[in-house]
């Protein structure tokens, strides 16, 4: 037999920000402590780069790579330009944070840069070999960067969390691949869904072994009741760790989920709607209900991404391209709201002084009303205002529930979301009617003010005219 070198090109992005990230772990050791900036630029031209080499070989159609492990297709380079421009405007929003906590070092960015290249494995995954692998290389790298900040005992104690409970995730989806590959007798999914299908009656093994990978899937998306590290470990971690965790990790959940259920385990479709329909529900009841008793404003965030979470799952309810591709968009446009709301929060603190409780934001309009108003673009969009971009993500989510007949379920989502509007308008409100404990001038950085009103312009923009980015996410469906 003879030995067969693969066709690289497919993962071409993947090895140049694994090459970088060495290369910048290399360089940061013999930069002097005056020029760290240096390797924040490196670190965000490489994910700028890595867009526009994902860009230039973007293949015409799906194309597999490396025996079957790997595949190549339109969905995947739209999430994965995602996750770098996610990436990238986070890493710009941290640098006075980090700054000024001493916690300006090299590492933070070359975690940074790993846990984007699990995230790419992830959405590129064909097998459930590949899938835990860049599952595993993402969660040890968002491991280390929640406990980053080694002289506090809340960053210890969310990692700790995070940690055991990501173990018990993966442990469960393990279990679920096992299954699956006794019941098939393969690890590549395309192949696995061809077993399936061939076999006619569903076994016990498949149902039990489905059961096992929703679970997963469950944990790493936040939805209840397998949400109970994200609450604490979104409140423990720095508020730039946060904002990465919240961020472009979700991106890469939605494709891992796309990849297992939707291309793996399709068959079984039956089966595992009626998992995600519950799990979208209670994440859906939850979210909202338990934010509104929220004082600490992370905790409130992160409430609203478990409720979030709950409507990008029922795209996968409706079960249908529309459905997908809705649920595509919404996590897109989440992802665009939550790095902003993070943002803001950074950019709202100062050395010594951080934003932890909704009372911290007081008269934030009387100290700074271009952030108070970029706030509240944000808050609006993800409460699902109209002419916001958050309001067509659910419009079209709820749309597909409604034409596969679950109009029950549309009416409940929409009651949540009416009640989950309070604690956004609560945020608002201490805004701008509240009189500010510090009265403090807030100063902000050139480029953060730029970035900042693009990501605000982008939200209302994106609500306006939300059809382009829409047809994208079906076109990269189809």
């Amino acid at each position: 037999m003879t030995f067969v070198p693969p066709d690289l090109m497919p993962a071409l992005p993947e090895i140049f920000v694994a090459t970088m990230a060495c290369l910048v772990l290399v360089i940061d050791v013999y930069l002097p402590e005056a020029r760290r900036t240096t390797t924040l630029w490196l670190s965000i031209a490489t994910l700028l780069f890595a867009a526009l080499l994902t860009l230039a070989t973007a293949p015409e159609a799906r194309v597999p790579g490396f025996h079957g492990h790997f595949v190549r297709d339109a969905m995947g380079d739209v999430l994965k330009i995602g996750v770098y421009l996610s990436m990238a405007a986070a890493l710009l929003y941290s640098r006075d944070y980090l700054r000024n906590r001493t916690l300006f070092k090299g590492e933070y960015y070359v975690l940074a840069l790993f846990a984007v290249l699990g995230m790419m494995v992830m959405i590129s995954a064909a097998s459930f070999l590949t899938v835990y692998l860049g599952l595993e290389l993402l969660s040890l790298s968002l491991y280390a960067l929640v406990a980053f900040d080694r002289e506090d005992g809340r960053c210890s104690e969310s990692a700790m969390k995070y940690f055991v409970l990501g173990a018990l995730a993966s442990g469960m989806l393990l279990y679920g691949i096992s299954m699956m590959y006794g019941a098939t007798g393969s690890l590549n999914l395309a192949s696995v869904a061809q077993a399936i299908a061939g076999k006619g009656d569903k076994t016990l093994v498949l149902i039990f072994g489905t059961a096992f990978l929703v679970v997963g899937l469950a944990f790493k998306l936040g939805a209840v009741p397998f949400h109970m590290w994200l609450p604490d470990v979104y409140q423990g971690a720095p508020t730039s760790v946060t904002m990465i965790v919240a961020s472009a990790p979700k991106l890469a959940a939605f494709a891992l989920t796309m990849r297992i259920l939707v291309e793996g385990v399709a068959p079984l479709g039956a089966d595992w709607q009626q998992m995600l329909m519950v799990l979208a529900a209670l994440s859906i009841a939850a979210g909202n209900v338990i934010a509104i008793a929220q004082t600490n404003i992370k905790r409130l965030l992160a409430y609203s991404t478990i409720s979030h979470v709950g409507f990008i799952l029922l795209g996968f309810v409706a079960g249908t391209a529309e459905g997908y591709a809705a649920s595509m968009f919404y996590a897109l446009t989440y992802v665009l709201m939550t790095v902003g709301s993070f943002g803001l929060l950074i950019l709202c603190g100062r050395a010594g002084v951080e934003i932890e409780n909704i009372s911290d934001l007081k008269g934030l309009n009387d100290r700074s009303p271009w952030l108070a108003f970029m706030m509240l673009v944000l808050m609006m969009s993800t409460a699902g205002i109209p002419f916001l971009v958050g309001f067509y993500a659910k419009f079209a989510v709820l749309q597909a529930v409604v034409a596969q007949g679950f109009v029950g379920l549309a009416i409940f989502a929409v009651i949540l979301s009416v009640i989950g509007a309070f604690y956004y308008l609560r945020v608002v409100k201490v805004m701008y009617f509240d009189k500010a404990e510090d009265d403090t001038t807030l100063s902000v950085s050139a480029d953060a003010q730029v970035l900042m009103g693009a990501n605000g312009l982008a939200v209302m923009l994106l609500g306006v005219y939300p059809s382009g980015l829409m047809a994208l996410c079906s076109a990269a469906i189809h």
